[in-house]
C-alpha cells in the first residue's frame, strides 16, 4: 500500500454480500481508487464474499478489504427457507458494519470523509451524518439564517449525531416534518429577539406566531407565593449583588458539581438565594448552610425573584423559559446546559445575545464559579451584559404592548382559534 498520511481521505464502502450487489460495486471503487491513489478506500463484506471477490479481481493497493459478521449465531441450524441468510445478516447488519467502520478509523489513524453504501443500508444516512460531524464540532451552521454563530456541537444530541433511533430523535424528526402543516405555530417568544430567525420561521410555517414572553404578556399573578421569604430576604440586600441559582423542575447538577458550586459561593461570600429540592441538599458540605452567605429554598418565585433589583446574577440550566424570564428581569446569567436545547440556548446566550456566560467546560468547578462570578458581577463585561440586557427587555415590553409584534400574534391566534370553533 502506498504512503497515506493521517489527513487524506478516508472512504469506507458498506457491501451488501448477497446476488450481484458487492461485485460490480468493488469494481467502481477500484476504478475510483486508480485515479485516487491517496485516498484509502475501506471495503466492508462478509469473509465468504471478500474471499471470492478478492481472489477473482485485480485490486489497487489503497483498498483494504474489512471482514465483518454474517450474522448468523453460533449453532445455528438453517431452516432451509428462501433468503434466511439475508435476514440473519441484515439483522445484525448495522451494528455490524459500525463496528467494523470504527476498527477501521482506529487502525488508519484516519477520519472517515465519505461513506458509499448499498442502497439497501438504509442506515447509511444516519451513519455518514454521525461520522460526518466527528472532528467538525466546532464547525457554524452558517446555511441556516441566523444560526451562524450556532456550532454543531451546540445542538442537541439525535440531531446529527448520538443516538439517532432514540424516541427524542424521532420525536424532532416527526415534529419537523408536520409543523409546517398546521395553521399556526405559537411560540413563548417575541418576533424582535432574532428577527433572521423569525423571518425564516415565517418563509417555512403557515403562521409563524410568537406571543411572548408570557412573563410579561400573561396576567400577573393574583398572589405571589412567597412561602419561603425570597422576597423579603431580597429586599435586605443590595441592588445587583445576590446570585439566584435555580436549575428547573428536571436538570439538577451531580453531587460533586453541586459541591463545586457550594464551595465557591462560600469562597466568595457572594450573597444569594439557591432554590435546591430536599432531596439534593444532602449533597451541600456540612454546614454550609449555616455558613453560607444566603438562603437554601425547597422553591421559589422565579419570576419575581429575577425581576428584584436586588438579584445581579443567574444560574441556569438555560431552559428556553428560564432565558426568557433572564431578559424580563434583566439578569445575566451564568449557564450550565444539560441537555436538550440547554446548549443552543447557552451558545445564544453567550455569544449571540451576549447577556452571560457558559461555565468553563460545561460543568461546575470552584473556580469555574468563581471567575464567572468575578466576570459578571464585577467586570466591565458584566456590565455590558446588563446593557444588552436592557435593551432586549424594552423590546420585549414593546412586543407585549398594545400595538407590539406579540399582541398582534395573539390576536391572530385568538382568531384562528374562534373562527375554528365557530365553523
Amino acid at each position: 500500500m502506498p504512503q497515506l498520511t493521517n489527513s487524506e481521505p478516508h472512504v469506507a464502502v458498506l457491501n451488501f454480500p448477497f446476488g450481484t450487489h458487492a461485485a460490480p460495486l468493488l469494481t467502481i471503487i477500484n476504478r475510483l481508487a486508480m485515479a485516487c491513489p491517496n485516498t484509502l478506500f475501506t471495503f466492508f463484506n462478509i469473509a465468504q464474499s471478500n474471499n471470492s471477490l478478492f481472489s477473482s479481481q485485480q485490486t489497487q493497493p489503497n483498498i483494504q478489504a474489512y471482514n465483518v459478521p454474517d450474522g448468523v449465531p453460533d449453532g445455528y441450524v438453517f431452516a432451509g427457507k428462501p433468503q434466511e441468510d439475508i435476514e440473519l445478516f441484515m439483522k445484525a447488519a448495522q451494528e455490524n458494519l459500525k463496528k467494523g467502520v470504527e476498527v477501521a478509523v482506529a487502525e488508519s489513524g484516519r477520519k472517515l470523509s465519505c461513506l458509499v453504501t448499498d442502497a439497501f443500508f438504509w442506515f447509511g444516512k444516519e451513519m455518514a451524518m454521525e461520522y460526518g460531524t466527528v472532528g467538525r464540532e466546532d464547525e457554524t451552521l452558517n446555511f441556516i439564517p441566523g444560526m451562524s454563530d450556532i456550532r454543531i456541537l451546540d445542538l442537541p444530541e439525535g440531531i446529527i449525531s448520538g443516538n439517532l433511533d432514540s424516541i427524542f430523535s424521532r420525536m424532532l424528526h416527526r415534529m419537523g416534518q408536520v409543523l409546517p402543516e398546521a395553521a399556526a405555530v405559537m411560540i413563548n417568544s417575541f418576533e424582535e429577539v432574532d428577527p433572521v430567525i423569525t423571518n425564516d420561521l415565517k418563509s417555512k410555517l403557515k403562521r409563524f406566531l410568537p406571543v411572548g414572553p408570557l412573563s410579561l404578556s400573561a396576567p400577573p399573578p393574583a398572589a405571589v407565593d412567597d412561602s419561603y421569604g425570597c422576597l423579603a430576604w431580597l429586599d435586605k440586600q443590595k441592588p445587583a449583588t445576590v446570585a439566584y441559582i435555580g436549575f428547573g423542575s428536571v436538570a439538577i447538577p451531580p453531587p460533586n458539581e453541586l459541591v463545586a458550586l457550594a464551595e465557591a459561593l462560600e469562597a466568595s461570600r457572594v450573597p444569594f438565594i439557591w432554590s435546591l429540592r430536599d432531596k439534593a441538599r444532602v449533597h451541600l458540605p456540612n454546614g454550609f448552610i449555616e455558613r453560607a452567605n444566603g438562603i437554601v429554598v425547597p422553591w421559589a418565585p422565579q419570576p419575581q425573584v429575577l425581576a428584584h433589583a436586588a438579584v445581579g446574577v443567574f444560574f441556569s440550566h438555560c431552559g428556553f423559559g428560564s432565558v426568557q424570564e433572564s431578559i424580563t428581569g434583566g439578569v445575566p446569567m451564568i449557564g450550565r446546559p444539560f441537555f436538550g436545547d440547554h446548549k443552543l440556548n447557552a451558545r445564544m446566550i453567550e455569544v449571540v445575545w451576549e447577556i452571560g456566560v457558559i461555565v468553563k467546560g460545561g460543568i461546575f468547578t470552584k473556580n469555574g464559579i468563581m471567575s464567572c462570578l468575578d466576570l459578571v458581577l464585577a467586570q466591565e463585561k458584566g456590565k455590558q451584559m446588563r446593557e444588552n440586557l436592557k435593551a432586549l427587555k424594552e423590546l420585549a415590553q414593546g412586543a407585549v404592548g398594545p400595538q407590539g409584534s406579540s399582541a398582534r400574534n395573539f390576536k391572530a391566534l385568538l382568531d384562528l382559534i374562534c373562527s375554528k370553533t365557530s365553523a
